[in-house]
């Protein structure tokens, strides 16, 4: 990865690449998503042939036992020093300038992102088991979910409130995935519960609407959105990807490159 930037520098941007096994506090003393993903009962789940074939669906997709995706709670660790952080997915394309973003007030709350109001399975009820009395009492099933793809996290007033606590907590209670599924965003709709300032819809379009998954997805709002996300399956640079979204992310490719070819990515 750092060969890759410093043979194709990007302008006056300053890159700095992490290497994951460099964060020797991230361990599964300390996390309890590292102790939950190396036990018994995850790997059976995720990874046992099911008799029933049916039974298998999007939650079982072992990308939900990679620590990478986890990486987002442990932001103020992996960036001692910064109080702010905008946080962009890798399936994302940024189409304006994001610099407003940084000096928004988010009211002290912890998150800043665009709220998926626009249907039902957007809903907390949809994500998280309402049945289990725990969840019943601390949630409200007709809230809003909200996108996570571009986020911008306070990294002050995360340590003020105790947010990784917050999430270490939630995921100790969720131990036998009986609050939710394994999925980071599920972890996310609880952690920063009441503590998310929304974002107009303007900088975002893609997370509530599909963009790896949804193939009637208005071009027109994909054009005015600040960042698309391509969440879902149906990537871009991937054959099976959705091909009137692929333009706004092949507008950006240097297909001429030998690397690209050598993978095989075209237009």
């Amino acid at each position: 990865m750092r060969m890759w930037f410093l043979a194709n520098p990007i302008g006056k941007i300053a890159i700095q690449v992490q290497n994951i096994e460099e964060f020797t506090w991230l361990n599964s003393r300390y996390s309890p998503v590292l102790k939950q993903l190396a036990s018994h009962f995850m790997m059976n789940f995720y990874f046992k042939i099911h008799q029933n074939r049916l039974s298998q669906n999007k939650f079982q997709n072992p990308k939900y036992l990679s620590i990478l995706n986890h990486l987002r709670f442990y932001f103020p660790e992996i960036f001692p020093e910064l109080n702010k952080v905008l946080f962009l997915d890798d399936d994302t394309v940024v189409q304006q300038d994001l610099s407003n973003l940084w000096s928004m007030d988010l009211k002290g709350k912890v998150n800043g992102a665009v709220h998926t109001c626009g249907a039902t399975f957007h809903r907390f009820d949809r994500y998280l088991n309402f049945s289990n009395p725990l969840i019943a009492k601390q949630f409200d099933q007709r809230a809003c979910g909200w996108a996570y793809g571009m986020n911008m996290f306070d990294l002050s007033e995360w340590r003020k409130q105790n947010i990784t606590d917050v999430y270490h907590y939630w995921q100790n209670m969720n131990a036998n995935r009986q609050l939710w599924k394994l999925r980071t965003l599920l972890a996310c709709l609880v952690t920063f519960w009441s503590r998310t300032f929304p974002l107009d819809r303007s900088w975002q379009c893609g997370i509530s609407l599909g963009l790896g998954y949804k193939p009637d997805v208005d071009q027109r709002d994909m054009e005015r959105a600040a960042v698309l996300h391509y969440n879902g399956n149906q990537k871009p640079w991937l054959e099976i990807g959705i091909l009137r979204y692929r333009k706004f992310w092949s507008r950006y490719v240097n297909f001429d490159h030998a690397f690209l070819h050598e993978c095989n990515i075209h237009p």
